[in-house]
């Protein structure tokens, strides 16, 4: 085996190893749907909506009473979240990818994390506000 043989099965076992890791991690978090996350708002006091979109993202929509906090400062601003820690917190971005990461990354915090399913633009697509 030469050596560009080596880096071309390096790279290929590392993206088998992202996709596993991605798919195992989908399968441990609760995913809601848009309508499912909007009824779990408005009927329990105990569930916070948090987006994880940049802010740039924010301003141009974002969902009501949503909490934010950008998903490259989640690890630094958990304290943040510590009075929440009794509370079920959905994770939100644009399409469901980057809030699946932050629902892990809090999960392993000991957070109750959950991902909105197609996140922001699937719940305009709903017609939620």
């Amino acid at each position: 085996m030469n050596t560009g043989q080596i880096i071309l099965y390096f790279f290929i076992t590392l993206a088998l190893y992202m996709l596993i890791k991605r798919i195992w991690m989908a399968k441990t978090i609760k995913h809601y749907t848009p309508t499912e996350a909007s009824e779990k708002l408005r009927n329990s006091n105990g569930v916070l909506l948090l987006d994880v979109r940049t802010i740039r993202e924010r301003k141009v929509q974002s969902i009501k009473k949503s909490v934010h906090i950008p998903l490259a400062e989640i690890s630094s601003r958990l304290d943040e979240l510590d009075k929440f820690r009794d509370h079920e917190i959905i994770c939100c971005c644009k399409a469901g990818i980057r809030s699946l990461s932050a629902s892990s990354k809090l999960k392993k915090k000991g957070f109750n994390t959950a991902n909105l399913k197609g996140g922001i633009v699937q719940w305009s697509s709903e017609g939620l506000k």
